[in-house]
């Protein structure tokens, strides 16, 4: 087996702390995109800012979103230790202003600032293991991330719950603060990553021209059709100038020297068909995990405390799911199958859910978020192993960013399609089915509150409830054709042969274990 001498280094010396350092960074990342999620009702009725409620979480996401590319290029240019340290403190910036944020404005704002920073902590970490763990053993790895990612989703609703009817929701926000100087001190300390050598060359405009059409992108599906008709002129000029940068993009990337999303990426066919899927998945995903905690105590009466133990089932499976996943990986080199499978469970849990009334059974909502989360499990981290098996270690970080850039534009959409729809159809039924009489007692739907709608009288409480029940659940069964398609994708996947050695310029499947003996007498001859 050929191992680089850094990489060797790392391996036998201190690969548990640099692990730990980097798990730290994605907990970090991941607990702040469910922190709030039992928190969200109360902001928003303190704030008077329902029709915002979408951004909360979207903000994250979009801004996240953007710095990928960019973090997984400059990372590849110039060594990732210090970009993951910038992060990190970017990140705990956002933190601050969040909770001393006085209106929705300023929250929003905060937490796009948190974003500019979480998206290098989740990048990073992933392209930081491809590094320092080949591909063969690195699912195992994987399996772990994908693992913290469960176990903060199960945290994060838990602890933003507790905090909400605790000390205030605020504190959801100085939470990070301490765990944010663990994992900088962690990667300060801990992380050996070396720098690459040389200027990098910045491509700004494919920069510019890539938060541009995200954004673009993000407004189009937020506000088209609701907030705005499609035929309004905004909305046609938001498109066009979308469709603009889009192209834009594409011809920039094409004529740099140092493109952040290269277009020779989309030659490999298990780039497109693992990526393609993994949007396609998070739209299903993000539309479960941000909205579900407020409908769990809007429609069934649980405390935010309530509703984080009430996701627990779905996050138990998906970790369970994705860390034995990433064992069998590791033991057999087969992987295939797994996202086959994933998909196919994901589409048949939202199935379910969309099936689900506003007098089912607690317990059965429950098992449905488990088949979901046992779907998810067997789908995520495997897709990016994919991704990052398909190219040389010299290029991992950029793929790794491109193939998480794109999911999280599913995430994105799923957010702000489901988030858009389901406050405005949160609002009509609202308006259609409580009398004026019972609206003005019950407040305007920006204001209302879990406490404040249980206690209303139950002939006001049953209409609110059943319309957060047709606001939300319905929702689920349209994103069904998405994910069977991605099933379709997943289908199309070459099962290349694993790398099981680190060579910073070879193909993986050169340096699997059926050419292991080439490998070393070329690294010799080098």
């Amino acid at each position: 087996m050929t191992i680089s001498k850094t990489a060797a280094g790392t391996k036998h010396g201190n690969l548990v702390l640099v692990f730990v350092a980097l798990v730290l960074a994605m907990l970090l990342a991941s607990l702040n995109q469910t922190i709030l999620g039992t928190a969200l009702p109360t902001i928003v009725g303190e704030l008077n800012g329902a029709t915002l409620m979408l951004w909360v979480i979207t903000a994250f996401i979009l801004a996240s979103t953007i710095m990928m590319p960019i973090y997984g290029k400059l990372g590849d240019l110039m060594g990732r230790k210090w970009l993951l340290v910038g992060a990190i403190g970017i990140f705990l910036v956002g933190s601050v202003i969040g909770a001393l944020a006085p209106d929705m404005t300023w929250l929003i704002a905060a937490r796009v600032v948190q974003g500019l920073g979480g998206g290098g902590l989740m990048i990073l970490s992933q392209a930081i293991i491809a590094d320092v763990v080949p591909a063969r053993e690195r699912g195992k790895y994987m399996g772990v991330m994908g693992a913290v990612f469960a176990f903060s989703s199960v945290v994060g609703p838990l602890i933003g719950g507790w905090l909400t009817e605790g000390p205030g929701w605020r504190w959801a926000f100085w939470f990070n603060v301490p765990l944010g100087v663990l994992a900088l001190l962690g990667a300060i300390f801990f992380l050996k990553a070396p720098a690459q050598r040389g200027r990098p060359t910045l491509d700004v405009w494919g920069m510019l021209l890539v938060a541009l059409a995200t954004t673009g992108l993000v407004l189009i599906s937020s506000w088209g059709g609701s907030t705005l008709a499609w035929s309004d002129p905004v909305m046609i000029a938001l498109i066009a100038g979308t469709v603009l940068a889009a192209i834009g993009f594409v011809l920039v990337e094409g004529r740099t020297a140092e493109p952040i999303i290269p277009m020779e990426l989309f030659k490999d066919r298990n780039f497109n068909m693992a990526t393609i899927s993994g949007l396609l998945v998070s739209v299903a995903m993000f539309g479960a995990i941000g909205y579900m905690p407020t409908y769990l105590q809007m429609a069934t009466g649980a405390s935010a405390t309530e509703a984080g133990l009430l996701m627990i089932p779905m996050m138990g499976a998906l970790l369970a799911a994705s860390v034995s996943s990433g064992w069998l990986v590791s033991k057999t080199g087969r992987y295939k199958w797994m996202p086959i499978a994933g998909t196919v469970i994901v589409a048949g849990s939202l199935v379910l859910m969309g099936l689900v009334h506003a007098d089912t059974e607690v317990w059965h909502i429950c098992l449905n978020l488990g088949v979901l989360g046992l779907g998810l499990g067997l789908n995520m981290q495997i897709l990016v192993l994919i991704v990052q098996n398909s190219f040389p270690l010299r290029q991992v970080g950029t793929a790794t960013a491109a193939n998480n850039f794109f999911r999280q534009i599913g995430a994105t959409l799923g957010s702000a399609v489901v988030g858009s729809l389901f406050a405005h159809r949160l609002v009509d039924l609202l308006a259609e089915r409580l009398p004026a009489a019972a609206a003005a007692s019950a407040g305007s739907a920006n204001s209302l509150t879990p406490e404040l709608v249980h206690g209303l009288p139950a002939a006001i409480q049953a209409p609110i409830v059943e319309s957060y029940n047709e606001a939300l659940m319905p929702l689920f069964v349209y994103m069904v054709p998405l994910v069977l398609l991605a099933t379709v994708l997943t289908c199309f996947v070459k099962e290349k042969p694993l790398a099981t050695s680190l060579e910073p310029d070879v193909m993986p499947e050169a340096l699997s274990e059926g050419n292991v003996l080439i490998n070393t007498e070329d690294a010799g001859r080098r």
